[in-house]
């Protein structure tokens, strides 16, 4: 059975993240998770969030961001849907690990963190999805 626990709309602004890990973290913990994998999971989101924030929004803070969290079975579906222009899928990928500096790191915690997760465009050309998944048992 999937059940939505919740589905956020939030401005695509950095400052609004502090609402989403803690709702992240309360999702978590309301199935089960220990603390250490719902910490993990709110790395994971945040870390989503923040390349939509970056790259598909270039930082412009009028855009909006979709989450929703859904509970199937052992698992946890987290969903992101943000209306900006459509992200070339190829540089969608993390930096080189020897590469010492801040950020670009995103979407190498989502791999190590998450089960699966895929990203593509939404139907009609105009913004794009990432779907991230995690067994919970």
């Amino acid at each position: 059975m999937d059940e939505k626990l919740v589905e956020i709309r939030f401005p695509s602004k950095a400052e609004r993240l502090t609402l989403v890990r803690a709702l992240v973290k309360r999702a978590a913990q309301t199935v089960g998770c220990n603390d250490s994998l719902g910490e993990q999971l709110v790395i994971a989101v945040n870390e989503a969030c923040m390349n939509v924030i970056q790259h598909a929004y270039q930082g412009n803070g009028t855009g909006e961001i979709v989450l929703e969290i859904h509970h199937t079975g052992p698992q946890l579906r987290f969903r992101l849907v943000d209306y900006a222009a459509p992200v070339d899928l190829e540089k969608v990928k993390s930096r080189d690990l020897e590469d010492i500096r801040p950020g670009g790191l995103g979407v190498h915690f989502i791999s190590e963190i998450m089960d699966d997760f895929k990203f593509g465009h939404l139907e009609g050309g105009s913004g794009n999805y990432l779907e991230m998944k995690k067994s919970i048992d």
